[in-house]
C-alpha cells in the first residue's frame, strides 16, 4: 500500500512525459528540440579532444561490450548503458552543454543519449525521437526547478541527480509507456540516479564530466526495469509521510514542489534552455563575453594590462571566481573567470583549445589570470536571476580604462542561437573534421521529422 501524499505530482509529471505527441507540439517546441540535438553533437565533437574524455573512452572500450548502440564521434558501437555514459560524458566534459537558469541543469546531457541508445535500438524514427526529447527535458527541468537553488546549494548537481529522471522519460516514452509503468521508472530513478557531488566539481576533479554519462546511463536502466516489472514509488519526488522523497532528502530547504506540474506544456520546458557559445561554465559567459567584445573593439597588447576587475552576481563570485594554477584541471579552468577572461584576453577565443593540458600549463596565461578579481556588485546581484550580468573593468598601465558590461550573454532564449551560430559552433569545436559532413549532419538533423530509423543519423556523427 502507498503511504499517504498530499499531492501526487510524480504521477501527473509521469502522466505528461507519457502522452507527448509529435502532432500536438508547436512547432517552435520541434524545431527547438532539434537545436538542442544539433549543440548536442557541437559538445560531442569538441570533448572528444580532452584527454580525460579519452580516458573514459579507453576504459568503456576495455570492457568488450557489444552491443547495437553507436558511441557517437568514435565509429564503433557497444551496449546501449555504456553508449549512453560516453555520449552523455562527451557532451558534459567541454563544458559547453545546453542549460536552464531556472534550475541550474543541463538537461541535453542525460536525455539525448538515453534518447540515442533506445531509439537507435530499437529503429524508431526522428518523430519518436522528437517525442522523447520534449518528455525528457520537461521531467529533468521541472525536477530541478522544484529544488532549485537549494538543491545545488545543498552540495549536489541537478545535472546527475535530475537527469536522470529526464533520461528515464525519455526511454519510457520512445518505449511507449503508460502513466502508471512511467511514474515507476521516476521511482526506480530515484532510487538509483547517482549522488553526482559538487565537492567534485568544485575541486576541480574530472571524475565530474561523467555526470551526464552516469544520469543518461542510470535512466535507461530505470526504464528498462519498469518495463520488466521492478516497481518504484510513484510519489518518489514529493515523497510521503516517512520523508524520504527525492526532493525532501536533498535539499537544503523546502522544495517548490508545485514547479513540477505548473503549467504543464504551457509553455514547455525545451523552450526556457539556453545554448552556450563558450567552453565554460554558463556563470563566467557574460564576462567571456564582454572581454571579446573589447578586444574586437579597442587595439591593445595584453601586456600593457595592469589589471581586470569582473564584476558579477554573487553566485557567480561563489561559484567561479575563483582562480587557477599551474596544473590544475580543465575543470578547474571551467569554471573560473579569472583564467576565462584571461583565456579571452590572449586567445581571442574560448573553445576545446582553450582546455587542452599545454594550454593550462602556459604561465602567461596563468600569470595574466593572476590579474583579474572578481567581485559582487549589488546592483548586478540584485537583478540576478532575471539577469545573469557581468561588467568587465580593465585598467591599463598607462591608467586609460575600458568598460563592457554584458546582462544576457549570447544564447539565451532572449538573446538566441539559430542553427546557423550552432553551426559555427559545430566548425569551432571540430576543425578537422569534413565540413561537408558536418552540413550534412546539420541538415538531417533540422529535418528530423523526416528520419524513419535514428540509426541513419547516429552512424554519420
Amino acid at each position: 500500500m502507498e503511504a499517504i501524499r498530499k499531492t501526487d505530482y510524480t504521477k501527473q509529471l509521469a502522466k505528461f512525459c507519457s502522452a507527448v505527441k509529435f502532432e500536438d507540439l508547436p512547432r517552435e517546441v520541434i524545431h527547438k528540440a532539434k537545436l538542442c540535438v544539433l549543440d548536442y553533437v557541437a559538445n560531442v565533437y569538441g570533448s572528444l579532444e580532452l584527454e580525460a574524455v579519452t580516458k573514459v573512452i579507453t576504459y568503456i572500450r576495455s570492457l568488450k561490450t557489444w552491443g547495437n548502440a553507436s558511441v557517437l564521434g568514435c565509429d564503433f558501437k557497444t551496449d546501449i548503458h555504456n553508449a549512453a555514459f560516453i555520449n552523455g560524458t562527451t557532451a558534459e566534459a567541454i563544458e559547453a552543454q545546453d542549460g536552464v537558469r531556472f534550475g541550474g541543469n543541463h538537461p541535453g546531457v542525460s536525455v539525448i543519449p538515453a534518447a540515442f541508445a533506445i531509439a537507435e535500438g530499437n529503429n524508431l524514427s526522428g518523430k519518436q525521437f522528437i517525442e522523447a526529447i520534449v518528455a525528457g527535458y520537461e521531467a529533468a527541468s521541472r525536477v530541478a526547478a522544484a529544488m532549485h537553488p537549494w538543491h545545488t546549494l545543498g552540495g549536489f548537481l541537478p545535472t546527475g541527480t535530475c537527469g536522470t529522471f529526464g533520461a528515464a522519460a525519455a526511454a519510457g516514452r520512445l518505449q511507449n509507456f503508460d502513466a502508471p509503468t512511467m511514474a515507476s521508472a521516476f521511482g526506480n530513478a530515484g532510487f538509483l540516479l547517482p549522488v553526482s557531488t559538487a565537492e567534485n566539481l568544485m575541486g576541480g576533479f574530472t571524475i565530474k564530466i561523467v555526470q551526464g554519462g552516469q544520469s543518461a546511463s542510470g535512466g535507461i536502466m530505470a526504464a528498462g526495469l519498469a518495463k520488466n516489472g521492478v516497481t518504484g514509488a510513484p510519489y518518489i519526488i514529493e515523497g510521503s509521510a516517512l520523508n524520504g522523497g527525492f526532493a525532501k532528502i536533498t535539499t537544503a530547504a523546502a522544495p517548490t514542489l508545485e514547479r513540477l506540474t505548473q503549467n504543464l506544456g504551457s509553455p514547455h520546458a525545451i523552450m526556457d534552455v539556453y545554448f552556450k557559445p563558450y567552453t565554460a561554465c554558463r556563470h563566467t559567459h557574460g564576462a567571456a563575453q564582454a572581454t571579446l567584445a573589447i578586444h574586437r573593439e579597442n587595439a591593445f597588447s595584453p601586456s600593457d594590462i595592469e589589471s581586470v576587475t569582473v564584476f558579477s552576481y554573487g553566485i557567480a563570485e561563489l561559484a567561479v571566481g575563483k582562480g587557477v594554477t599551474l596544473g590544475s584541471s580543465f575543470v578547474s579552468a571551467q569554471f573560473s573567470i579569472p583564467y576565462v577572461v584571461a583565456a579571452c584576453l590572449l586567445d581571442r577565443e574560448l573553445g576545446p583549445a582553450q582546455l587542452t593540458e599545454i594550454r593550462l600549463k602556459d604561465q602567461n596565461l596563468i600569470a595574466l589570470s593572476k590579474r583579474v578579481t572578481v567581485k559582487t556588485d549589488e546592483a548586478l546581484n540584485r537583478a540576478y536571476p532575471e539577469k545573469t550580468s557581468s561588467r568587465v573593468e580593465i585598467l591599463f598601465k598607462n591608467n586609460t580604462r575600458i568598460v563592457k558590461q554584458v546582462d544576457i550573454p549570447k544564447g539565451d532564449p532572449r538573446d538566441p542561437m539559430d542553427a546557423h551560430d550552432i553551426l559555427e559552433k559545430i566548425y569551432r569545436f571540430a576543425p578537422a573534421r569534413d565540413r561537408k559532413q558536418m552540413d550534412k549532419i546539420s541538415t538531417i538533423i533540422l529535418n528530423l521529422e523526416e528520419i524513419e530509423n535514428i540509426g541513419d543519423l547516429a552512424g554519420i556523427i
